[in-house]
């Protein structure tokens, strides 16, 4: 089935030094932009991460410390890439909990300011788990009646997520050909920032979403305990929590 596209979808995966979104950085990064007219482009890209990739980490991927040593850093492709996506929905398999979180962490590290909170969001794996609860080898065969060779290779990855999510629509009717229904159908949750450490309740609040505070409200947090901020900030926390967690505090300053 033909995606139905208000704007281009870049379906995109993600090789890491490990899952740590704030101690980890991109390997690889391959993406496939889908075109509202059909067309479809694709590209893959190594990346220096500036530190060790561990063995555990390469004996997934297979990109070692030799594969990358000559390529550029994030920092070095960061203003390109965001310009690749600009205007552009995201999809992915596991996207929303792994690759957007770290996607968005190394833009924050690079100094690239790219709002992808504005984005529609597309987890394909969310819609697999909801539909039919397996993986994306399985998914692959299940619905698109293919081995996933070269699997945790992000182009093979990527170009099979992308199949999927097709293969989706044409089976589901109840699936709407629509982005903005697929994002909301996909979402694993209401998170304020990208990790969740903070979440909006069912009046539309942001509250806070782990720890001795969880289920209250930030701003009431923040007033009754000036130290928190700063706990937070100088704390081992994601750069886009930190950033949100800023604006939210510059809000009620503004409101005052």
């Amino acid at each position: 089935m033909q995606l139905n596209l208000k704007n281009p979808l870049v379906f995109f995966d993600l090789e890491t030094t490990g899952i740590n979104i704030v101690k980890d950085r991109i390997v690889e990064v391959s993406f496939v932009k889908v075109y509202t007219n059909g067309k479809e482009e694709s590209k893959t890209r190594r990346i220096n991460p500036g530190i060790p990739i561990p063995p555990e980490a390469t004996a997934i991927h297979g990109i070692s410390d030799e594969d990358v040593k000559d390529c550029l850093t994030f920092r070095e492709i960061a203003k390109s890439l965001a310009i690749q996506i600009e205007g552009c929905d995201l999809a992915g398999f596991n996207s929303n909990r792994f690759d957007i979180p770290m996607l968005a962490e190394e833009f924050l590290r690079a100094g690239v300011d790219i709002e992808l909170s504005r984005r529609k969001f597309v987890d394909v794996q969310t819609i697999f788990h909801k539909m039919e609860q397996r993986t994306l080898s399985a998914a692959y065969k299940f619905y698109c009646n293919k081995e996933l060779e070269n699997a945790h290779t992000s182009k093979a990855d990527t170009i099979a997520t992308y199949e999927i999510l097709k293969a989706q629509l044409d089976r589901y009717p109840d699936l709407k050909n629509d982005i903005a229904f697929l994002s909301e159908f996909s979402s694993f949750g209401n998170n304020v920032d990208f990790s969740g450490r903070m979440v909006y309740n069912d009046k539309g609040k942001e509250v806070i979403n782990f720890g001795k505070y969880k289920g209250q409200l930030v701003t009431e947090v923040l007033q009754k305990d000036p130290g928190y901020y700063s706990w937070i900030m100088n704390g081992d926390f994601p750069l886009n929590t930190k950033k949100m967690l800023t604006e939210i505090k510059l809000r009620g300053f503004n409101s005052k």
